[in-house]
């Protein structure tokens, strides 16, 4: 028994006395000096992710700085995007600072460059339905601008411009070796886009953008060189004072460590880089203010028949002859394709479509041009491509009798025959109200059978006994659709006019 408790001792001593030896080179390993990563590092996924970020000498610099002489709010969290309260139709200064490093940028010393300065929206789905929503606000205020410069106040901006058909976005050059200050108005309030809520309303931000361009070999200033933007909100005068101080009272109340949750309140807003805004014109000023496309009115245009919609007397188009004559053919080149858009009022797509045929066009879908243009125009640029024509609310037939000397009391023949007596077949003419007034029957009298508007008097329908009743607004509105009518033209007695009488 004593034998075996002897070799068990015998075999415990030299496991552990092996464990002990295996275990030694281990601690002298790690014991020998100091651990370094430098062996680790010097793998290759890690030199690879090293040479990825940029070296102390190539941090990217932007070649210019916008400051906006307003506050910013103190109520911003730290890591969110400064917010900054503006008052409705108050100048406030952009100034326009050049960054550029010696040796930065060569191309531009000397010369001008052209900035645009826009108020857009800043939630993401205002963005996409902002054409809408900038017409919706035009209906509202006629003759507005959202964004106005105020040019007396500006320093060193040239060539201001700005678009009839972009209220929110102004132009100019200026010189980045002078000091430049752009002082702008922005007149839309944040309440005026915001669905109205039992509760008190919550404006919608806005951005201010500003994207700067030099010129291309073609004099064009087209080049890209810089975009920063801020975020604000509009309020109506004296409102962004109050908004500002409440948010600052607010601000005071909270605990220090609270406070330190929030930005401090800075006296000028830096705008800070982003995206150039995608809706930037293709060509805007060159040494002569005429190579401007982008501010020609529509009107100006090769179109020789004017809107169908038009309720001026000097009208001169009928609506389905012009439908017609308008629809925009699968052969038409890109120019007349052009032309064809300007004609129908899409002049602000005119650039978006700029290298499309009249067979490109016709091949989207309604899908694709909702997407493209909006609702709103998407589907106006749809109908006016597929020739939709509006309807008529009333159709009448009408002929002319053959002339005759008879007085305005003269009796004629009943309208309902098919021959003017001499065997010539009466040939009716279909006239198309889209409104139902008086003078839109003689607008249209005039049209088809080619009588000077401006030279007709009254418009009289013949009633029984042979007595003239003068067509009024309310008459034509109880006409029966599809009626037939003869009519006849009488000088009138005290002028050079005529007098038209329908049967």
């Amino acid at each position: 028994m004593a034998w075996v408790l002897k070799m068990d001792e015998v075999i415990e001593s030299g496991l552990v006395h092996d464990f002990d030896a295996s275990l030694s080179g281990i601690g002298q390993e790690l014991g020998a000096g100091a651990y370094s990563m430098s062996d680790v590092l010097a793998l290759p996924i890690f030199k690879q992710e090293d040479s990825s970020l940029p070296l102390d000498g190539e941090t990217k610099h932007p070649p210019f700085q916008y400051v906006m002489c307003a506050a910013t709010s103190p109520a911003v969290k730290l890591h969110d995007e400064t917010l900054t309260y503006l008052n409705q139709g108050q100048s406030y200064e952009i100034r326009m600072l050049d960054n550029r490093k010696m040796g930065d940028m060569p191309e531009i010393t000397g010369k001008l460059v052209k900035s645009i300065i826009r108020v857009v929206f800043h939630d993401r789905r205002l963005q996409y339905t902002e054409h809408q929503q900038l017409e919706g606000w035009k209906w509202n205020r006629p003759g507005d601008r959202l964004l106005d410069l105020d040019i007396p106040m500006s320093v060193g901006i040239i060539d201001t411009r700005t678009n009839p058909s972009q209220l929110n976005a102004v132009e100019f050059l200026w010189d980045p070796a002078k000091r430049t200050s752009a002082f702008i108005q922005v007149h839309c309030i944040s309440t005026e886009f915001t669905p109205r809520k039992h509760g008190g309303e919550k404006g919608v931000p806005f951005r201010i953008q500003v994207d700067t361009f030099k010129q291309n070999e073609n004099g064009e200033y087209t080049d890209h060189l810089h975009s920063a933007s801020c975020q604000i909100k509009v309020f109506k005068p004296k409102g962004a004072d109050r908004k500002q101080k409440t948010d600052r009272e607010k601000m005071e109340k909270r605990t220090a460590h609270e406070k330190e949750k929030y930005q401090p309140s800075y006296d000028t807003t830096i705008l800070t880089e982003c995206s150039p805004w995608p809706d930037t014109p293709t060509a805007y000023v060159n040494s002569s203010p005429s190579t401007a496309p982008a501010f020609t009115s529509p009107q100006q245009g090769t179109c020789s028949i004017p809107d169908s919609n038009s309720s001026s007397p000097n009208h001169q188009g009928d609506g389905v002859s012009q439908a017609s004559s308008e629809q925009l053919q699968p052969s038409a080149t890109i120019q007349e394709t052009q032309q064809w858009l300007l004609k129908n009022r899409f002049s602000s797509y005119t650039r978006l479509f700029s290298n499309f045929s009249g067979a490109d066009l016709l091949k989207l879908t309604k899908e694709d041009l909702v997407q493209i243009c909006g609702a709103a125009d998407g589907i106006r640029l749809y109908n006016s491509l597929k020739s939709r024509s509006v309807r008529p609310r009333l159709t009448i037939y009408v002929c002319q009798e053959q002339p005759s000397s008879s007085p305005l009391q003269g009796q004629q023949p009943a309208g309902g025959g098919s021959d003017s007596g001499s065997g010539t077949p009466y040939v009716y003419h279909a006239i198309y109200l889209e409104e139902m007034v008086a003078s839109e029957v003689a607008r249209k009298l005039a049209l088809v059978f080619n009588i000077p508007f401006h030279q007709i008097n009254q418009v009289y329908r013949q009633g029984p006994t042979g007595i003239h009743i003068l067509v009024s607004d309310q008459m034509v509105q109880n006409f029966q659709d599809e009626s037939c009518f003869l009519f006849f033209t009488v000088k009138a007695e005290n002028s050079d006019g005529i007098h038209i009488v329908l049967k």
